[in-house]
């Protein structure tokens, strides 16, 4: 939307992973940099941790980007909850093949055929399971399982976790001390300083041909920085619409006034959708009860029920009546 009216090529500060976008931190090329060392080891386990939106996807994507499909063959898995037999099907699946109508030892023996069928072909596979703090304790063992395919002294499978800080804790379990022994290397992947905030915007403008712009005016970053505690989605967040914002008041300024009010309407919209989500919620819970007759419950209890759930109805529409309207389309503003 406002890309033309700041002569930019393309979207700056999408949320969306792009390798494109890449800009190497010292954190972020730190953390490319064991990646990298982990498909020169070819066995073993790397584990990758940092915050939501930390830019960890976007590691893999340019790590994917890099890999040689003639000699390794990278599966990408992406995990919600998976217990240990659904984690394999998965896998199965990520490295493209039909699991359907097989039990586990099946699952298995299809699994160890197919990566020893790349060894002859000067090739071995690499599994990079993103969100891997969701696994359950025994879904990480059953890939510390399959680390133990090999074919000789060659290991035929490996590994890399890549997760947000539980996954850390989730591998300091008693039952996985044994994986623990097969990590090769890891590392968490922190916030950017503020000179590395600065920077990272300003990688991206450029990416798009940013020629100075919107100017970023005093105190900007330092308001950018504040925000988004170096966070790089957070960043990606607050400069999108404090360009829309600029966009749409005509200014061809970034101000470090303009970046606190996009800062605190971002906080305000993110209070009251939890708050109306909670309420929402509340009120489901109520109704749902009070309608089902819910055993062990007399009327007495039904009616407070449904009467908390009016009460948090008729907040919900407050809260909603007092949110700031959208803004108007820009034609609508202009015409």
């Amino acid at each position: 939307m406002y890309e033309t009216f700041f002569g930019l090529t393309g979207k700056p500060f999408q949320l969306n992973p792009d390798p494109a976008f890449f800009y190497g931190s010292r954190g972020h090329k730190r953390a490319f940099a064991y990646l990298q060392y982990g498909v020169h080891q070819g066995e073993g386990f790397i584990i990758i941790t940092g915050e939501i939106g930390a830019g960890k996807t976007t590691l893999v994507r340019s790590l994917l980007e890099q890999i040689d499909p003639n000699k390794l063959i990278a599966a990408q898995l992406v995990t919600t909850q998976l217990d240990a037999e659904d984690l394999l099907r998965s896998v199965a699946m990520a490295f493209g093949f039909s699991t359907k109508a097989m039990d586990k030892a099946q699952l298995l023996a299809e699994l160890e055929a197919f990566l020893i069928s790349l060894v002859p072909q000067g090739k071995r596979a690499l599994l990079i399971v993103d969100e891997a703090q969701n696994l359950s304790g025994r879904a990480i063992e059953e890939l510390r399982m399959l680390s133990n395919f090999q074919l000789g002294n060659q290991g035929l499978l490996q590994s890399f976790l890549i997760g947000q800080p539980e996954l850390r804790h989730l591998m300091q379990g008693p039952e996985l001390q044994q994986l623990r022994q097969r990590v090769t290397a890891s590392y968490h992947l922190g916030p950017m300083d503020r000179a590395e905030t600065q920077a990272y915007v300003e990688h991206r403008l450029r990416h798009v041909g940013w020629s100075n712009d919107p100017k970023f005016e005093h105190g900007a970053f330092d308001a950018i920085y504040t925000f988004s505690a170096g966070i790089p989605r957070r960043i990606n967040t607050l400069c999108n619409r404090a360009l829309l914002a600029a966009y749409l008041s005509e200014e061809h300024a970034i101000t470090a006034a303009s970046v606190d009010a996009t800062g605190e309407e971002i906080r305000t919209e993110l209070t009251a959708g939890s708050a109306s989500g909670a309420a929402a919620a509340a009120a489901k819970g109520d109704l749902r009860a009070f309608g089902d007759g819910e055993t062990g419950v007399g009327l007495e209890e039904r009616v407070m029920r449904l009467e908390r759930a009016m009460t948090a109805t008729l907040d919900l529409l407050q809260q909603m009546r007092r949110a700031p309207a959208p803004p108007r389309p820009p034609d609508e503003i202009k015409g």
